[in-house]
């Protein structure tokens, strides 16, 4: 059977993978970098303090990246991860501003999810990260407590309560005084990485990056 874009569903000709040579030509990248303030930054302002925030692309209802996601998470296509982490890995190596990381972190499934879906969207994203960011890939450390709904369809208080202590830490003392780039695949109103990222707070003299594959663009 051909492979077929997962942007168009057209067949793929040599050379190309994941996507055809058009749509990954209109796939909507940010620009964003690790070096300059952007609007990922911003999404976390007197909320939690993250160092530093970007994502590769952008995300919408009803465009290429939406087909992308959505073939990762729900159609087994694993693939797609490791094609998005090999893009931005060698983006984030070439601009600079996370040579330093030590540790990179994703954001987990609960155990009852990760069984039913086989795998968790962000692992081969997360491992080809670590590939060029030479930074240990700890898939373990951040754990997920309770298997609950989708944390953008909650309100802010709902969201607050629900979180406390939805999110645990494995080992402490692993990550003291380290520099963790948390990841996920997508960001929407910001509030999984909110609590991901309070727990990881808790260790000692850490500092907290974030990367995602996308992020639902604000406009003012």
């Amino acid at each position: 059977m051909p492979q077929v874009c997962f942007g168009c569903n057209t067949q793929l000709y040599g050379g190309e993978h994941i996507l055809c040579t058009v749509c990954r030509n209109d796939l909507p990248i940010t620009d964003y970098n690790f070096l300059k303030e952007n609007a990922v930054d911003r999404i976390f302002y007197g909320r939690i303090p993250v160092k530093k925030a970007s994502s590769l692309l952008f995300f919408s209802q009803n465009g290429i990246v939406k087909q992308l996601l959505h073939h990762l998470k729900y159609k087994n296509q694993e693939q797609i991860g490791e094609f998005l982490g090999d893009w931005y890995g060698e983006i984030l190596k070439e601009q600079g501003g996370l040579e330093d990381i030590d540790a990179i972190i994703p954001v987990p499934l609960h155990h009852k999810k990760l069984k039913k879906r086989g795998y968790n969207q962000v692992t081969l994203f997360g491992e080809r990260l670590s590939h060029y960011l030479n930074a240990p890939f700890l898939k373990f450390v951040l754990i997920k407590t309770a298997n609950t709904k989708t944390l953008t369809k909650k309100n802010r208080f709902n969201r607050w309560q629900t979180t406390k202590e939805l999110y645990k830490i494995s080992d402490y003392d692993s990550l003291k005084n380290k520099k963790v780039l948390l990841i996920d695949d997508v960001i929407t109103t910001g509030a999984t990485i909110e609590a991901c990222g309070s727990a990881l707070l808790k260790i000692e003299g850490l500092e907290l990056y974030v990367a995602t594959m996308a992020v639902v663009p604000k406009y003012s």
